[in-house]
């Protein structure tokens, strides 16, 4: 299985991707399980809080880039699919990221709640160098976290970035000690699972309502554009360099 999935603790659901042979890199049937993972954490009344991570001190390296030289299309792609998903569950999310978080490892965390980085942890953006455009509500999302300015340079230039930038970015709530992510993000989720749950779900509702449209419409635009350029020829080719390395 490409995602463990384990209750470490009454009320804490821990998700971890387990693909460390890929650098936990995301493809089809792992977007499947982390689809359905959070789904079933979003209806388990036992679950107060869940806590995202990734196996063998690697968050993800983001999109397996063999799904990507497949130029098929329709419907939402498995990562689209996916970050509906994350969106939507009602549970507080909680991050934990150690070593590399690329693409949608670090879109993702615009749509967590809760996220903690270890100083060791990379972070990149790397949409323009492989021919494609900002994904998972970036665009939208970034700027409002880091501002205009931070967000273009983020998202344009594309360069590898640190867990004291992703926190002055407001990507992260904070950097910590390498290898102490997880032990973080569970005492917040720890936390968190210990307060009424009712009173959690209504303040994580409050905190999107102003812009869950505006969200929502941001990711489906930016699919559009992306999967356009996916199959384009600059695409293309670069996901063929990247697989000769």
């Amino acid at each position: 299985m490409s995602v463990r999935v384990a209750d470490p603790e009454p009320g804490i659901r821990l998700v971890t991707i387990d693909r460390p042979e890929r650098r936990n890199a995301l493809d089809r049937t792992t977007y499947a399980a982390l689809t359905a993972a959070f789904e079933a954490a979003g209806a388990d009344g036992r679950v107060g809080a869940v806590v995202l991570t990734g196996a063998g001190g690697c968050f993800t390296a983001g999109n397996d880039l063999t799904d990507f030289q497949d130029l098929e299309t329709g419907g939402d792609s498995p990562g689209l699919t996916f970050l509906k998903a994350l969106r939507a569950c009602p549970k507080p999310v909680v991050a934990a990221i150690e070593g590399h978080a690329v693409g949608i490892g670090t879109t993702l965390l615009l749509h967590c709640d809760l996220a903690y980085a270890g100083d060791g942890a990379r972070f990149r953006l790397p949409f323009t160098a492989l021919g494609l455009s900002p994904e998972g509500g970036s665009s939208y999302l970034l700027p409002m976290v880091a501002g205009a300015k931070r967000a273009a340079e983020l998202l344009m230039l594309g360069e590898p970035f640190t867990a004291a930038d992703a926190a002055s970015a407001g990507l992260v709530n904070a950097a910590v000690p390498a290898g102490a992510a997880l032990e973080t993000a569970l005492a917040k989720a720890r936390a968190l699972a210990a307060l009424p749950r009712v009173s959690i779900a209504a303040t994580k509702r409050a905190l999107r309502r102003g812009h869950d449209d505006s969200v929502a419409r941001a990711m489906a635009e930016e699919a559009e554009v992306f999967h356009a350029l996916r199959r384009g020829p600059d695409a293309q080719a670069a996901f063929a360099a990247f697989l000769r390395r």
